[in-house]
């Protein structure tokens, strides 16, 4: 069997298997467990290079768990902290934890205590990523535009914060179950919104990262109690925006939503935005993900660029920027204002906000004003805001997008 075909496999079922070995053993042997996971895909790296077993999620997952009962065997552990595999009532139980809504029940479990508030903010990315998806710590700091030193303080943060705050390993409840949901949604949010806007210099749009957010979030939807009007709506925003994913990037070339070929865009995923969004509305009280879902869907209705209707879209951020009042939403009303040709409201919205508002995406604030000062005929001042927008970006595909627009600018000097 292949390396990729392992790593493939490593991929999607290593979060299932850690899952549910700590509904087994429990978050206070996590550790144990993603070593002992980790040591089964090397195992079956080496044992599968003649002849792949037939099933070979059940033999990873069998080999798994066998590793860890090795494991704490050597390391002297308590019997009583073992449930008993061999025989008996205990073996059907156990068995049934490997049943596929079991299985989903733990992996809910795991997304919980990967976004639990007792774990720092920038910790529980890097914690969901690496115990539910199966990232490795070089892809995670490759992700997040971290050290992988920094990424491994970060993952040995989290396992000391559950292991001090004794966390259950469980679906919270109640009042507790709606503030635990605003956590998971936000994360799920920055990990799609890492995989479509990528800051990574050489790719745009990382789709492991898309696919991934969208695949947890689908968890929150098989079960009753994790789906409230805003678990749809964030799914829904999330289809609208994969939708245009092949369109984003063409021959190591970046395209801005003018320029795609909207030809490109997935009509299946829109229609499944839709069905989402439905179920979405059926209560009155919006989230910033309504909002947002809202946007998108906007855009996709227009079948060229030249017919979208901003007026709408404009309504829709001012919503928006009530519920969450963000640089980012001031900046993209200013880009709202010049497509409308509005250029003192355009204006009015820049002088609200600077670079500094947008850190790493500060090229996006630079560019935007080049665009204003470009349609303002000012092209001098463009042109200095097009170099400063070079100055700051990471993105090698969009840094060549800068570069053209930047000769197509000069044309207009000489």
């Amino acid at each position: 069997m292949e390396s990729k075909q392992i790593d493939h496999l490593f991929r999607h079922h290593s979060g299932k298997m850690v899952s549910v070995l700590t509904r087994i053993f429990g978050l206070a042997h996590l550790e144990i467990i993603e070593d002992a996971v980790q040591d089964t895909f090397l195992k079956a790296t080496l044992t599968w290079r003649n002849k792949q077993p037939k099933n070979p999620e059940a033999w990873l997952t069998q080999a798994a768990k066998n590793r860890v009962l090795d494991i704490f065997r050597k390391l002297k552990a308590s019997q009583k902290l073992l449930p008993e595999l061999k025989n008996g009532i205990d073996t059907i139980t156990v068995n049934n934890l490997f049943l596929d809504n079991e299985i989903e029940d733990a992996q809910l479990r795991m997304i919980f205590t990967a976004c639990h508030p007792k774990l720092e903010a920038k910790d529980r990315i890097a914690f969901a990523l690496k115990t539910i998806s199966g990232f490795s710590s070089k892809e995670i700091s490759s992700a997040l535009l971290t050290k992988e030193e920094t990424v491994k303080k970060r993952l040995s943060r989290a396992r000391k914060a559950i292991l001090k705050a004794n966390l259950k390993f469980a679906i919270p409840q109640g009042k507790e179950l709606v503030t635990r949901l605003e956590n998971v949604l936000e994360i799920l949010y920055l990990i799609f919104n890492e995989g479509f806007h990528s800051n990574k210099k050489e790719i745009l749009v990382r789709k492991e990262l898309c696919g991934e957010a969208m695949r947890l979030c689908k968890f929150l939807l098989k079960n009753k109690h994790t789906r409230p009007p805003e678990s749809y709506a964030l799914f829904a925003l999330m289809c609208f925006h994969a939708a245009r994913l092949d369109s984003k990037t063409t021959n190591n070339e970046v395209f801005d939503l003018k320029h795609q070929n909207r030809s490109l865009w997935y009509f299946p995923l829109i229609q499944l935005g839709n069905a989402m969004m439905t179920k979405a509305v059926t209560e009155e009280v919006f989230s910033c993900y309504h909002y947002e879902a809202a946007i998108a869907a906007e855009h996709l209705k227009a079948k060229t660029f030249e017919e979208t209707n901003w007026n709408k879209i404009l309504y829709w951020y001012e919503h928006l920027y009530k519920l969450q009042p963000m640089p980012s939403h001031i900046l993209t009303m200013a880009v709202i204002s010049l497509q409308q040709k509005n250029y003192i409201k355009a204006n009015t919205y820049f002088k609200q906000i600077n670079a500094d508002d947008f850190e790493q995406r500060s090229y996006l604030f630079y560019s935007a004003k080049a665009d204003y000062y470009l349609q303002t005929k000012k092209v001098k001042e463009a042109i200095n805001y097009i170099n400063l927008a070079l100055e700051n970006v990471n993105n090698s595909l969009e840094k060549d997008f800068l570069e053209k627009k930047k000769v197509q600018v000069l044309k207009m000097l000489n």
